[in-house]
């Protein structure tokens, strides 16, 4: 079969190779994204590069690595000037997402279910087409995949993509040799950048939700653990203010227990009891987000969720990175009742995972991910006994080898899931790469951290339209004559960073080229000196006008 698209009419079908012309121009591809309508039109996009990732049980899965966007419009002449640069705007949006590392797919695996929900269905769903059996949650390409998911026939076209993280190993513990994977799978429900998308949406959706799924399969068994992490889940905000930290805002106008609500009523449905662990700091500006947080759970009143707090700045201050395993210690008896889903070699299920822990931070990143990977960790540590691959009394942590593989691949999972929300590498790695806290770490931290801030104050507007644009929470009316695009700013946004440099350089001029007096040089470095210090404290005091926000979707109006 050949699938045709009509340029003209739009319209996709099913053809026979025999129809396609002999002077037409071929190309390789390796999967079609999905169509999205811009300002000239429609356009198709496709996977043209692709790099093997590895096998989960003999099925081959992919990492997309490189698209095209081809339009079906041969010519732009149609387009005024205005319509021209704004088109220019929304395929540079598009492509900055897919410059995102972390696309994955696979032709002939269901890569957005877990083990345990894929051992749980019905022949209906073996049956189905892996566009239509996949969790919307993780489909990433779903509203560009809208019009193939409309015909059945076409199905076998369309490439369903996962957003995330996976990375997969062979491994060797005495001797025995077994396959060890990670998989990260970001929501595209509340999707976005780490400030301008906090907290849940009205139908219970959280902002930077990853559920992450590790996989050991040995001589035929198979046996997995699932952890998620979300934002805290009622309705705040974090917009950017050019401050290094906003503080968050609890929105005020609101029920927060419906969305609340909904969030923890569709958790359960998904992953049995909830084991909430909140990693923020019991003070300062996220000390009300904990408060509420607690008391939201005790007023839900649901026996499937439980809390626990654990500051997570204040126990491993001055590097006592050791004091995790109080928490670990608190979270035992919890992790045993949950257990882990395992399969055995002829198909059958041994153990079921019965609750999953959710943990988070502010970001759902660098904490977050620390303590991840010590509770899966323990989670391996009873797998590999069971399976017979660690004989009585070993520990994983003694098996230097294997342990390297371990801490390197939780690191590059903090890193792909911080690069996906807040634009840089994730802080912290250096202890869950080599279990120490180092110096150079600290420095990195300090770095990755100095880039954060620029990138969340000046370039985040725009990848939160692109985000918004992909996912079609904005679509582009090709007749609508202002576009949200062309926002006029205020005269200050120009002039006050004019006068503050040009203050500023008179100062510096003043103290380098003394006058007749020293009074008088003072005078003048004082004139100038305020006058700069002035219009900073003006630009700081006006910093939310001074930042680059989304202009496609109202995010105030959302949140």
């Amino acid at each position: 079969d050949v699938l045709a698209i009509d340029r003209v009419s739009t319209e996709v079908t099913l053809t026979v190779k025999k129809d396609v012309p002999p002077s037409a121009v071929t190309r390789p591809i390796y999967g079609i994204l999905g169509t999205i309508r811009l300002v000239a039109g429609t356009y198709l996009i496709v996977i043209t590069k692709k790099k093997k990732v590895g096998e989960i049980f003999s099925h081959a899965i992919w990492k997309a690595t490189d698209f095209d966007i081809l339009s079906y419009k041969k010519t732009m002449l149609h387009l005024t000037d205005i319509q021209l640069q704004d088109n220019k705007v929304f395929l540079s949006m598009l492509n900055h997402v897919l410059s995102v590392d972390g696309f994955y797919f696979s032709t002939t695996y269901d890569l957005t279910h877990t083990l345990q929900r894929l051992a749980n269905t019905s022949p209906e769903f073996q049956e189905m087409s892996l566009l239509e059996r996949a969790d919307p949650r993780f489909v990433w390409n779903g509203h560009l995949l809208r019009e193939f998911a409309a015909q059945p026939e076409i199905h076998r076209f369309a490439t369903p993509v996962m957003h995330g993280f996976i990375t997969m190993h062979s491994c060797s513990i005495n001797g025995k040799c077994f396959d060890w994977l990670l998989v990260s799978r970001r929501s595209c429900f509340r999707a976005g950048v780490r400030y301008y998308v906090r907290g849940i949406d009205s139908e219970g959706h959280a902002a930077n939700f990853v559920e992450t799924e590790q996989i050991v399969h040995y001589k035929g068994s198979k046996a997995s653990f699932v952890q998620t992490r979300g934002s805290i889940p009622f309705f705040w905000s974090q917009r950017p203010n050019l401050k290094y930290k906003p503080k968050p805002q609890i929105s005020k106008s609101v029920n927060h227990m419906d969305g609340f609500q909904r969030h923890f009523d569709s958790q359960i449905i998904s992953y049995g009891k909830q084991m909430i662990v909140n990693l923020v700091n019991q003070k300062g500006s996220e000390k009300p987000l904990e408060q509420t947080f607690a008391k939201m759970v005790n007023s839900m009143a649901n026996g499937m969720v439980r809390y626990i707090a654990f500051d997570f700045h204040k126990e491993c201050s001055r590097m006592r990175w050791d004091r995790l395993q109080i928490l670990m210690d608190q979270l035992a008896e919890q992790q045993d009742e949950f257990s882990y889903f395992l399969v055995d070699s002829d198909g059958k299920i041994v153990t079921q995972q019965e609750g999953i822990f959710r943990s988070n931070c502010m970001d759902c990143l660098d904490r977050t991910n620390v303590i991840q990977s010590l509770l899966a960790r323990r989670s391996l540590q009873a797998q590999l006994q069971r399976l017979g691959v660690l004989h009585v009394g070993q520990r994983i942590e003694e098996q230097a080898d294997f342990e390297k593989i371990y801490k390197n691949a939780w690191a590059d999972n903090a890193n792909a899931c911080a690069k996906q929300y807040a634009g840089t590498g994730a802080l912290k790695t250096d202890y869950t790469r080599t279990g120490k806290r180092t110096q150079w770490g600290l420095i990195m931290d300090g770095w990755n951290s100095l880039i954060r801030y620029y990138k969340n104050n000046f370039s985040d507007g725009f990848r939160q339209d692109a985000i918004d644009l992909f996912l079609g929470n904005y679509s582009v009316d090709e007749v609508e004559p202002a576009s949200p695009l062309h926002v006029k700013k205020d005269w200050k946004f120009l002039a006050l960073p004019i006068i503050m440099v040009v203050a500023f350089s008179m100062c510096i001029i003043c103290l380098l080229m003394a006058g007749d007096t020293w009074t008088e040089t003072l005078a003048y470095v004082l004139f100038w000196g305020s006058a700069s210090f002035g219009t900073f404290a003006i630009i700081l005091y006006n910093g939310k006008d001074f930042v680059d926000a989304p202009k496609l979707v109202q995010k105030e109006k959302m949140d």
